[in-house]
């Protein structure tokens, strides 16, 4: 169950790293003349499949809190 925790973690961690390169990749598209509407949309819908991802992973690691 331990060795599942960590591989959790570390999932989540490479997560925010992808989403907070995907961050930087919309900025810098969105600023760039010419871009192409549709990579730009891709790269919007993939970074919010990633943050919904991180969400329900940090959800599912955040123990439930007593009633």
């Amino acid at each position: 169950m331990i060795l599942n925790h960590h591989s959790s973690q570390r999932l989540l961690i490479e997560l925010k790293i992808e989403h907070a390169d995907l961050n930087a990749l919309v900025d810098k598209a969105v600023d760039a003349p010419n871009i192409d509407e549709l990579l730009l949309k891709r790269l919007k819908k993939r970074r919010l499949q990633l943050r919904d991802r991180i969400s329900r992973l940090e959800s599912s690691l955040t123990p439930p809190e007593p009633a």
